[in-house]
């Protein structure tokens, strides 16, 4: 017990006196509709992550965020172009704080007695002297699903220690108004790779009331739910689940039964659109949006998939994060964000509630402490990653270039503060982006003209007739079609736009999910000739890492209506937006080293944006 009790006053005096009270902030005169798009990573590790085997900690990683210039795990200069504007650190809930627990205790030898502590030691220490060590060898740490457990990391004291740590830093990096620092953490269960991070709305002395809930506590994402209700009715606070990686998640992040094999119910529909109003569609292990096997005539659904067979084979196999399993093809259709919105559709007409009723963000994963997803700025997924020569052809269980420097979740808020913030991802009035900072709106309704695309009260006309990203339609007037207000920009520091999709899925009479995916506004004054529409062109200098603006418009904007509309038909809709081809982070780094990258190695992007959806119900 002696030795438990100097890792918790070890952590303890780092962690120092907890913080009083949160400043005030006084809200400006505004206008009564979200006006300013905020950007921010909602899925960041640090060294208080298991896996997460490097030196950067949770105060390098929100001064990271801030803008600010810290030293990476390999010793080199880091510094972000453009700050964030919120962030949540979401380190594994599994053995927290194991990394630091003999750091923060000192030489404190009856822990490196522990089985762990001995195992986490060697690990550690091998990869801070090598990053290049084989990486199946630094699985010996905490978290990696195939969990190490030890009693003492498992002691409440210990967890509470560590979680003040994790919220008073929160709470000290968190200015209402300029930065908002959410506190945070990932549930990450062994059942098929369900990976949520879990978002509280409140402050610290709120969130400390209770000890983050893991996958050792419950494997199942419904006990997850319930431990959400019981700190909701014990604290007054709120909180909100975001599954992410729903690609690698063998079939089951969007499957139609629960986690006993039962078919969904209607009170656990409604308890998953409570407690899940958010989906990570992309991220550095890949892009979850669609798959060519779901959309076969979606030209653009071959996209930065995770390992690089893009599941074109039965049966091939799919790499989790722990090890490779077979996985069949009739799988896939339960993975991604765009075939669930179907499904969901489906489950409301049974159900009257639709389970999957969420809307998107993007995040990075990132398990450096840096949250850094432009592709000439990118710091890999882990240390071992981090810019280097010829990094893009090294493999420590998957090839790094496998990695995709994605993305970034965008909120329409009226404030930077965590209030607006969260209660606009509950609203669903955010969109994603894999890593560009596209401005993008979006409106349905029933009485747009034409010319409310070009209106310099764009936003306000939107809100006045319609409903945006994230909202519902329902019983369409006699003769009517749902008509959307669509406006897109490109990133400032960024390439212009390709074009503005919007897809389409519904229900058919068999009780088939079908899709369609629209052109509706185009650059370069293209003609859309039967939804067909002439490449963008391509103007990349793979050798020198660049291209020109010469292709593609600065901005995009439209009023488009279904073609295709049936009142008495339930649909999804949402919106894709893509930039013209750039140089990917493989032919940033090639140029900047310059070095030879093995042919088949992607060099060439086509960056897009995600909306959340809107959904109409008859």
């Amino acid at each position: 017990m002696k030795a438990k009790i100097i890792i918790f006053i070890g952590l303890t005096l780092v962690n120092r006196a907890l913080p009083a009270e949160q400043p005030t902030y006084s809200t400006p005169v505004r206008d009564d509709f979200p006006t300013k798009v905020f950007w921010g990573d909602t899925h960041l590790h640090t060294n208080l992550s298991g896996d997460a085997v490097f030196k950067l900690g949770p105060e390098e990683a929100y001064r990271f965020a801030r803008g600010e210039k810290v030293i990476s795990s390999t010793g080199q200069s880091a510094r972000l172009s453009r700050p964030l504007d919120f962030i949540v650190i979401a380190d594994h809930a599994n053995n927290m704080g194991a990394q630091i627990s003999r750091q923060y205790s000192g030489n404190d030898e009856t822990y490196m007695d522990t089985r762990l502590g001995r195992l986490w030691a060697e690990a550690r220490n091998e990869l801070l002297a090598n990053p290049d060590v084989n990486h199946e060898r630094l699985k010996t740490g905490s978290l990696w699903p195939g969990n190490r457990r030890d009693v003492a990391l498992r002691h409440p004291g210990f967890r509470q220690a560590v979680w003040d740590l994790v919220t008073s830093n929160a709470d000290k990096y968190n200015n209402p108004g300029s930065f908002t620092a959410f506190v945070g953490y990932e549930w990450t269960s062994n059942i098929a790779a369900q990976h949520r991070v879990v978002l509280f709305k409140d402050p610290g002395k709120t969130v400390r009331q209770v000890l983050p809930f893991s996958s050792w506590d419950g494997p199942q994402p419904e006990a997850l739910w319930d431990y959400l209700e019981r700190y909701s009715s014990q604290t007054g606070g709120d909180a909100i689940s975001i599954p992410h990686n729903s690609n690698l998640t063998f079939g089951r992040m969007f499957a139609i039964d629960d986690s006993t094999g039962e078919p969904f119910t209607t009170d656990y529909a409604r308890t998953r659109s409570r407690w899940e109003p958010i989906a990570e569609i992309t991220q550095i292990k890949g892009d979850s949006e669609t798959h060519p096997i779901i959309s076969p005539d979606d030209e653009f659904a071959d996209f930065e998939r995770w390992n690089g067979w893009a599941g074109r084979e039965e049966g091939g196999e799919i790499w989790n994060g722990n090890r490779t399993r077979k996985r069949p093809h009739n799988l896939i259709r339960y993975e991604y964000v765009r075939s669930a919105l179907q499904l969901g559709l489906a489950q409301a007409q049974m159900l009257g509630v639709n389970p999957f009723k969420f809307g998107v963000i993007g995040s990075t994963d990132a398990h450096t402490a840096l949250s850094a997803t432009t592709e000439s700025n990118f710091w890999g997924k882990t240390m071992y990653a981090e810019p280097k020569p010829a990094r893009a052809n090294q493999a420590h269980s998957v090839y790094n270039w496998e990695m995709s420097a994605s993305g970034y979740a965008a909120v329409w808020a009226q404030e930077n503060t965590r209030e607006s913030l969260f209660n606009a991802l509950r609203r669903r009035e955010a969109y994603a982006t894999t890593g560009s900072r596209i401005t993008l709106r979006v409106f349905a309704g029933w009485d747009f003209d034409r010319d409310d695309a070009h209106s310099p009260t764009l936003a306000r006309q939107g809100y006045q007739k319609g409903v945006p990203m994230g909202g519902d339609l329902t019983s369409a007037p006699s003769g009517a079609r749902p008509q959307f207000l669509i406006a897109a920009a490109r990133d400032p520091e960024g390439a212009h736009l390709d074009r503005i999709q919007v897809i389409k899925g519904w229900i058919g009479d068999a009780g088939e999910t079908k899709e369609q995916v629209y052109n509706v506004a185009v650059s370069d004054l293209r003609r859309i000739r039967g939804n067909r529409v002439r490449p963008v062109g391509n103007t990349v200098d793979v050798a020198t890492a660049t291209y020109t603006n010469t292709i593609g418009d600065p901005e995009l904007r439209v009023v488009w209506q279904d073609p295709n509309f049936d009142r008495n038909v339930a649909a999804v809709y949402y919106v894709r937006v893509l930039e013209i081809p750039t140089p990917r982070w493989t032919a940033y780094d090639a140029a900047f080293y310059g070095t030879d990258v093995p042919s088949g190695i992607p060099m060439v992007i086509q960056e897009r944006a995600y909306s959340s959806a809107i959904w109409y119900t008859p």
